[in-house]
């Protein structure tokens, strides 16, 4: 079965999300450093990523059977490529919260404010070196769930490597990668509570979810009478009780009994759960299949075909590829058993 065969079995749904421990969460998002979506880099007098440089040109919009079919890999220097070599430094949009994926380890390098580390990180930084040659030529930029593609619309970043699930409606915004990841989505609860996983045990119960996830889109098709929308959701009066900017939100409202559950990508509660031994994954696994890919401007081919160059060699070497050393050191204890990354998929045109 064909990637695109799973989707129309599987209804489309996708999406992601998570938990930590109250503590630790306020913690580190106490010592988070990173340079605010909201403003322009200071290391640059305020530019954003694609400053000087033409927007993308418009993509006719075009029927999309296979999301995860990027443009070939290529190691040749476009006009992408020069914009981020005559800067020196590659801006990436990233996560800061989520562990073992993006966040800042505050017992490493205190007087800084902590080391932004993960599986993520990792894959940004293999970016770098290879565009760069240096793989602390890096911005990091935290944005939430619902910025990613505003931030790379707005030239705010030229990357965005962020647990970003691949779908049409994203592909027809921004351009992805291969897929670097595969995961689903899962219901995180605490131990002992009523909900068993994506199924009737959710009818009437609050469930958060963050905004712009796929993981909202799936209650918005299927939610077993589960309580997911705000009253006010896309008003003034938005408060964010439900659906939330971050995934991390989520896991106060949890905390604090505000909500019963949450919808999250199975691979970033796995991280959070092992934070947190109070709250655990429900079900029997994860209800969608789903892949991470880097998210470029729309348009920006000669940078994605570089990203899928990266992501050749990051594959290689079986079980001593930097992917499975990665995994190992980040992911491996809360997701055991993946023998290796996705295989690449490649548009014939």
């Amino acid at each position: 079965m064909t990637r695109a065969e799973g989707r129309a079995a599987r209804g489309g749904l996708r999406g992601w999300g998570g938990v930590t421990g109250m503590a630790v969460a306020c913690a580190v998002t106490a010592s988070l450093t990173l340079l605010p979506l909201a403003h322009g880099d200071g290391a640059f007098g305020g530019r954003s990523a694609g400053h000087g440089a033409a927007s993308a040109p418009p993509v006719e919009a075009q029927e999309c059977e296979d999301p995860e079919a990027s443009v070939p890999a290529s190691d040749e220097d476009g006009p992408g490529i020069r914009r981020i070599r005559e800067r020196g430094k590659l801006i990436a949009g990233v996560d800061q919260n989520s562990f073992r994926w993006g966040y800042r380890n505050p017992h490493r390098d205190p007087e800084a404010g902590g080391t932004l580390e993960g599986f993520d990180i990792d894959l940004v930084r293999a970016i770098a070196k290879d565009i760069l040659g240096d793989p602390d030529a890096v911005v990091f930029r935290a944005i939430p769930t619902n910025q990613r593609i505003a931030a790379l619309e707005h030239d705010k970043v030229d990357v965005v490597v962020r647990t970003m699930t691949i779908n049409c409606e994203r592909a027809a915004r921004v351009s992805f990668s291969t897929a670097y990841f595969q995961a689903g989505q899962q219901v995180l609860a605490p131990k002992g509570s009523a909900v068993s996983g994506y199924d009737e045990s959710l009818k009437g119960k609050r469930v958060c979810t963050a905004e712009g996830s796929t993981a909202y889109d799936a209650l918005a098709e299927q939610s077993f009478g589960a309580v997911f929308q705000d009253e006010h959701d896309g008003t003034e009066l938005d408060e964010d009780r439900l659906t939330v900017p971050s995934q991390l939100d989520c896991l106060v409202r949890l905390q604090l009994g505000e909500v019963d559950a949450v919808v999250t990508d199975n691979a970033l509660a796995a991280g959070q759960a092992a934070q947190d031994p109070t709250v655990e994954l429900k079900g029997e696994g994860p209800f969608t299949t789903e892949y991470y890919g880097v998210a470029a401007k729309l348009g920006a081919d000669d940078l994605v075909a570089r990203i899928n160059h990266v992501l050749v060699a990051y594959r290689q070497g079986g079980g001593n590829s930097p992917w499975m050393k990665s995994y190992r050191t980040w992911l491996a204890k809360g997701m055991p058993g993946i023998t290796g990354p996705p295989a690449p998929e490649y548009r014939s045109n």
